[in-house]
């Protein structure tokens, strides 16, 4: 019997579907479910080994055995009675409160802002959360995703005058100013782009969420990981050079790429031949787990990046007194509504409605559609929305989903989101690859944890009018058996969403998919086994509305790839706009064959060239540096206000919006002049007529 039965269906609904899920799952799922879940974790050492120790050793996830493909029904094993969940597995949420004032800690918080609470929670606890009466809904924290830019094969190093703008008189090229980069692989402190005259780090902190060498931050909130002080990082500079060693190698962070994106990307916005090229900077790493053990172990979700925006907010303020904070995030999400609704983009929104603050994002690289190339898979990831209406109740519209895995089987859990009109009523119904189909689920109906035929798990919910936005939804979810021995994986193949109108006075829909990185698992038979991320079909995938769902918040500036040398858009940039409709992304920056620091290099290359939209969103961050700098007390709104009013449109457009390139081009000249008049009036109040 689910957790929580007993629970009051008002009460059950203040718990995402998503949750919902995990609840009826038992401990031993979710413990497998948090190698491929960003949102869960492990606590439980011993429980971790126990699950490991009942598959063979060499597969993964933690270890999958080697199983027949085809499995005829009746052979698949009994699915396991559910035991009841203990503390061992547990979730990074977001809990809306009924009321912002409300008072006393909800179980399990760690932060809270307006009336968004941050909160890690065991599994068995959430539905104490539904039941609080202060509370109105509880989300899991989104997936991020891996950033994957495309390296250039050319490597100089770029000018030292090619990201110098405006007057440095005024902008002083940001010296009160901090940059923070949240990212991931490691930031190289040591590489000369980020060393002062005197050979110290311009780095004023790094905190490592995943690491241990150092002790964690001061504060509740920030209860684990690890902070490098400036002080840290230069006695390993000075040390280094005694001993023979990369600096890197004495302070040591989780992650060190060769290559590394964090580096890349603070060069950009903050390097010595960067834009705010006289800014403090501050890293925060967000935890990417290295294996399947790594990954139970740790959190990697949309919480942290509430964690690291406020860790910075912090530094600034309270321990460096800058007066002024531009932050950087170049990873992305992919779930919710699209519209800046979810609990993550509220979060955000309520950080930066304050003056003398600003974030950039970048827009993500689900622009591309088809392969340019045989071997070329961008493809996969840019097929991740889809769009239409029904135009009429009673009728019907067909939405092709694609798992691909290996070919037979895919081991990840598949999660599709579709989203439309508090107005309409939908139904909504699933043909799975061997034809069948399930029943219409009509509103305020669900299947939860199915077990089909072949041994894997559906959960379909058909939810009305979602807290944070009204608008109404229906969310899908495949998911491997977990409790088998073997595990049961996904079949491959097309599965045909069915939408049927009930009621009908818009009729239009959006639908996103999930993302995960693509994974090899090992082997399984004579194929290798994977888990993939899945994308809708050709006829069903609508080439816009891709942008990050980070990147559809109100107080963001959201940042597409400019190619400078063809004087376009990237094609791999993700399109606009966001699903009510607001111009998304804003601005396009250069971001296709950027020159800045490698780090970590083994080869004695210093600098790297990437291609992404991770590498135009820290262009645009330190042109807002340079801005907070020549007028403090800018807002984020104020910023993107400027940004967009200057842009300089591509060839063939004008001044409006596009989906790509949003206003145009950055000007980032006319972006410092505007910034530096918008505080100056000019009095006519004794002039004649």
């Amino acid at each position: 019997m689910p957790v929580y039965a007993g629970l009051k269906d008002e009460e059950r609904a203040r718990l995402q579907p998503k949750l919902q899920m995990y609840v009826n799952g038992s401990e031993e799922v979710n413990t497998v479910r948090a190698e491929q879940t960003s949102a869960l974790c492990i606590t439980s050492t011993k429980l971790l080994n126990s699950v490991e120790e009942r598959r063979q050793a060499g597969a993964a996830p933690g270890a999958i055995k080697p199983a027949e493909y085809a499995r005829q029904v009746g052979h698949v094993p009994a699915r396991r009675k559910l035991k009841s969940l203990a503390d061992n597995v547990e979730a990074n949420v977001f809990v809306q409160l009924v009321n912002a004032r409300t008072e006393g800690k909800l179980t399990g918080e760690i932060s809270r802002k307006g009336r968004i609470v941050r909160a890690r929670v065991p599994i068995n606890k959430l539905p104490d959360l539904a039941r609080d009466p202060r509370v109105s809904f509880v989300e899991a924290g989104e997936g991020l995703k891996t950033p994957h830019p495309q390296v250039s094969t050319e490597v100089k190093a770029p000018s030292a005058s090619e990201r110098k703008f405006g007057d440095a008189t005024a902008h002083t090229f940001g010296e009160d100013v901090l940059i923070g980069i949240i990212d991931v692989g490691g930031f190289d402190f040591s590489h000369p782009d980020f060393l002062d005259n005197d050979g110290r780090t311009r780095f004023m902190a790094i905190w490592d969420q995943g690491g241990d060498a150092r002790p964690h931050p001061e504060g509740k909130q920030f209860e684990y990981g690890a902070e490098f002080t400036q002080k840290h990082l230069n006695d390993a500079i000075k040390a280094a050079r005694k001993l023979g060693v990369e600096p890197w190698e004495i302070e040591r962070q989780s992650q060190t790429s060769e290559g590394s994106h964090g580096t890349h990307v603070a060069s950009i916005a903050a390097g010595n031949r960067g834009v705010c090229r006289k800014a403090s900077i501050a890293g925060v790493l967000i935890s990417l787990p290295q294996g399947d053990q790594d990954r139970r172990l740790a959190f990697y979700d949309s919480t942290r990046l509430a964690d690291a925006v406020d860790y910075l907010v912090r530094l600034a303020r309270d321990v460096l007194k800058k007066k002024c904070l531009s932050i950087n995030i170049s990873l992305g999400t992919n779930g919710h509504a699209h519209d800046g609704s979810g609990a993550i983009g509220r979060y955000l929104d309520s950080t930066f409605s304050a003056p003398g603050m600003c974030l950039t994002v970048a827009a993500g690289n689900a622009g591309q559609e088809k392969a340019d190339e045989p071997d070329d898979f961008g493809w996969v990831m840019g097929r991740v929305h889809t769009s239409g209406r029904i135009r009429a109740a009673q009728l019907v519209t067909d939405v092709e989903w694609v798992v691909a895995g290996n070919g037979i089987l895919d081991l990840s859990e598949n999660e599709l989101e579709l989203w439309f009109s508090p107005q309409d009523q939908i139904g909504v119904s699933l043909r799975l690859p061997n034809g069948q189909w399930t029943e219409m689920i009509e509103p305020l109906q669900y299947i939860e944890n199915r077990r089909l035929e072949d041994g894997s798990f559906i959960s379909i919910y058909n939810e009305l009018h979602h807290p944070s936005n009204g608008a109404n939804y229906i969310s899908i979810y495949l998911s491997p058996n977990f409790l088998t021995d073997p595990v049961v994986g996904i079949p491959a193949g097309t599965y045909t969403v069915r939408l049927h109108g009930l009621q009908i006075r818009d009729g239009r829909y959006d639908g996103w998919i999930e993302r995960d990185d693509p994974r090899p698992l090992g082997r399984i038979g004579n194929r290798e086994a994977w888990s993939f991320p899945s994308f809708f079909s050709e006829r069903s995938m609508v080439d816009n509305s891709t942008v990050s769902s980070l990147g559809c918040g109100q107080r963001v500036i959201t940042v597409a790839n400019l190619d400078t040398k063809r004087n376009r858009v990237h094609p791999t940039s993700s399109q606009g706009p966001s699903r009510d409709g607001r111009s998304k992304p804003d601005i396009a920056a250069p971001g296709t064959d950027v020159m800045a620091a490698k780090g970590f290099s083994t080869d004695g290359d210093a600098w790297i060239g990437m291609t992404g939209t991770s590498m135009a969103s820290p262009f645009v961050t330190g042109i807002a540096g340079l801005m907070l700098a020549t007028e403090p007390k800018l807002t984020g709104a104020q910023i993107e206000a400027i940004i967009r009013a200057t842009a300089k449109p591509l060839p063939g457009a004008n001044f409006e919006w596009t989906n790509d390139a949003g206003f145009g081009a950055i000007d980032p000249a006319e972006c410092l002049k505007q910034a530096a008049l918008i505080n100056t009036r000019k009095d006519r109040t004794k002039e004649t007529a």
